[in-house]
This record gives structure tokens, C-alpha cells and sequence, in this order.
């Protein structure tokens, strides 16, 4: 399954309407399609998108609720899905309403999902409820242009979702079934709950070369569980062997860019195994820009790359886009007066102009720190010496 499109209405703090957009909306040329991956005809979706803001724009905010629509199309319980901390402003009369766009490899679909808040009158206790969906589907043969892509008609309905139906949860989408019987999913690689808590979570052992890439003393580490306990065997070069039963031990003995890079890189070698997605924030964490950069450029190589996984990521380097050679896998993120984000093709229309100047400058609205902000945190500095 691969998603197009992702539309939210309603969340809590978020400015108007969320749209994420997977596909390539700019013109797609010969070299173009060597970091873009082929969907179907000319549907092309990018391998890499990038979400770019200052602190406290909501870069997380969006990535959660990318996680949250993932897991929802996996068939999921919502209330089972740690990002539905999104809804946790969410008032009893208020609908967060999202729209889905997949292809599942015939069929271009299009899932409307209403989710509300219900109250346990006895108790007080809160649960998230799918109030309403509808599913559309048409063959991928019909869609002739992008334009066309996104648009559904009466024709094309395939299923309402059923209040009445016994079998069905009311926090469980209506696509679990279509899912079972296609044997359909989405391979998700979430690392947002990793963001502050840097520990191995992968077990086996890990491949030499990115070992090596990663810290060139270590000759090897093998990582196993038994009886429910962690077995850790790491040797450097012309040391003896250190035996580990603890993952938190483990940071006496490598950087936190080493563990952070054993993670990423084997999570990223599933994702590109299953053709699927992997999400993360703040990328630039525990780790120099080199390292970044290899990851990014892995996804977005065809040879590297061959099932087209996508990497969404969160930044505050601009330097970062410079590894863009597209300005519509951009996402620029602010926060006025609630959470916005804009995609930098709608603003810059040239590709060729260096992304992190232009970034920098302030050009793009709400990318630097405020002046007054600037002001008023120097002269308090100023003060106290």
C-alpha cells in the first residue's frame, strides 16, 4: 500500500486544513525519476519529506499525526495508538475528519474517517470513536492526469461504515476487512518515541560495514534475547570481549550516535525491505551532518532504494534541503496562531536556488527567531553581567 495523500480537518491546535501530499505535484523530468519513485503511469511519489521550523512550531505535532493515519489504514484500534495524543484537546461536540488517499496496487482509494471524542457518563472516562467512513475506489486506469487523481465520484463508493455492523469496533476503520482480504498493510517504522530516550532497540547481529561507517574501533556486536533477557556481545579491536545484559549499559561503551545510527540504519534497511515508511524527528540528533546526509541520499537512491520506502523526517537545519534537489518534498512548519504548514513549491517555484539560504533569510515568513524576541532575550543577558 502506498499513500498519496493525507488530509486532516479539525485537530486541535492546528490552523486550518493539514495537507500532506506524498506525490511529486512539480514537473517530473528524466533525472528527476532517479530520486522519485514510480506508483503507477506517471503517479510518481518522493523517497524523502522533509519538515522544516523553527522550536515549537509543531513539526512533531504533524509527524504524530502522519503516524496516527498510518496506523489507523494498519487496522489499528485508535485507542490503542500512542500519537492519538493529538486528541487529547479534543472537546465531546468536536469531529477531527480524515482523508486518505492510497494506492493498494489496482486501485486508487480515497478513505473519509470521522473521529469524535465520547464521554462514559458514569465514570468520566474518555474514549476515541470512528463516528463515520466511507471508502471510494477506482482502478488506477482511469486516473490519466494528476489532476484526476483526487477525484472521486458517486460511482466510485464502495462502502459506508455501518453503525449497526456487530463485528466491527467502533474505534477499528472499515478497512480492516479489505486489508484481511488482500493481505494488505502499511510497514511502519515509527522512531518518534525514540526521540529522547537514545537506546538500542534492534536485536541481531549488526553488519560489519555499518559498523565500520559508524565507529571504525568496534569489530563486531551481536544483540539476542533470552529468556526475556538481553544479550549483548561487543569487542573493539585488540580488546577483549565485553558481555552486556542491559541496552542502557551499552552507552558506557559507544557514543549516542553510534547507538542512534545502529537504530536508524537497521530500521531503514527494513523499510526499504518492505517498501515501507519510516518517521522520525528531529533527524539531526546525537548525530553530525555527514550521517544525516548518507541517509537521506540511501532513500533517495533507486539502486539503495528499490521499493520506493519514504523517509519523513523533522529538522531545524536548513542546510538539510540542500539535499533537495525538488522544492515539493519541502514542508515549511509555523506556528501563528495555531500549527500551519505550507509546501515550499507553493512559495518558491524555482528549484535551482540554494533551499537554506532562501530558508535563512526570512524570505519564506516565520522561519527565524523574531527580531523582538532577539531584542528582549539580549537585553535581559545584557542585565545580568
Amino acid at each position: 500500500m502506498k499513500i498519496l495523500k493525507i488530509v486532516v480537518n479539525g485537530l486541535p491546535h492546528v490552523k486550518d486544513e493539514l495537507n500532506i501530499d506524498f506525490v511529486a505535484q512539480q514537473r517530473v523530468d528524466t533525472y528527476d525519476k532517479e530520486h522519485l519513485f514510480n506508483v503507477f503511469s506517471n503517479i510518481y511519489v518522493n523517497r524523502a519529506i522533509s519538515f522544516i521550523g523553527i522550536n515549537a512550531s509543531g513539526k512533531t505535532t504533524i509527524l504524530k499525526t502522519i503516524s496516527f493515519v498510518m496506523k489507523l489504514l494498519n487496522n489499528q484500534p485508535i485507542n490503542n495508538i500512542e500519537s492519538k495524543i493529538i486528541m487529547d484537546d479534543l472537546s465531546k461536540d468536536e469531529d477531527v475528519i480524515i482523508t486518505s488517499f492510497f494506492y493498494d496496487g489496482k486501485n486508487v482509494n480515497k478513505l473519509f474517517t470521522v473521529i469524535t471524542k465520547k464521554i462514559n457518563e458514569t465514570d468520566g472516562s474518555e474514549k476515541l470513536i470512528i463516528k463515520d467512513e466511507k471508502l471510494w475506489s477506482k482502478n488506477a486506469d482511469k486516473v490519466k492526469t494528476k489532476k484526476t487523481l483526487f477525484v472521486f465520484n458517486e460511482n466510485d463508493l464502495e462502502e459506508i461504515r455501518n453503525k449497526n455492523e456487530q463485528y466491527l469496533m467502533d474505534d477499528v476503520s472499515i478497512i480492516v476487512a479489505r486489508n484481511k482480504k488482500n493481505n494488505s498493510g502499511i510497514f511502519v517504522c515509527d522512531m518518534l518515541e525514540w526521540t529522547d530516550h537514545n537506546i538500542l532497540n534492534v536485536l541481531g547481529r549488526f553488519p560489519k560495514e555499518l559498523l565500520t561507517f559508524l565507529d571504525p574501533g568496534i569489530e563486531y556486536l551481536e544483540c539476542s534475547l533470552n529468556d526475556k533477557n538481553v544479550d549483548i556481545r561487543l569487542k573493539f579491536y585488540g580488546k577483549e570481549e565485553i558481555i552486556i545484559n542491559n541496552t542502557r549499559i551499552l552507552e558506557n561503551y559507544l557514543s549516542s550516535g553510534t547507538i542512534k545510527g545502529l537504530g536508524v540504519f537497521m530500521s531503514a534497511a527494513f523499510s526499504f525491505s518492505e517498501s515501507g515508511y519510516m518517521i522520525i524527528d528531529e533527524i539531526e540528533n546525537h548525530f553530525n551532518r555527514e550521517i544525516v546526509t548518507t541517509l537521506i541520499r540511501f532513500f533517495m537512491d533507486e539502486k539503495v532504494n528499490k521499493k520506493g520506502a519514504t523517509i519523513l523526517f523533522s529538522t531545524h537545519y536548513s542546510e538539510l534541503l540542500d539535499e533537495f534537489e525538488r522544492n515539493d518534498s519541502i514542508y515549511i512548519v509555523r506556528n501563528k496562531g495555531g500549527i500551519g504548514v505550507e509546501k515550499l513549491s507553493s512559495i518558491l517555484k524555482r528549484n535551482d536556488i540554494k533551499k537554506s539560504e532562501v530558508y535563512d533569510s526570512g524570505y519564506l515568513g516565520g522561519t527565524v527567531p523574531e527580531y523582538e524576541a532577539y531584542m528582549a532575550l539580549k537585553k535581559v543577558f545584557e542585565k545580568r553581567i
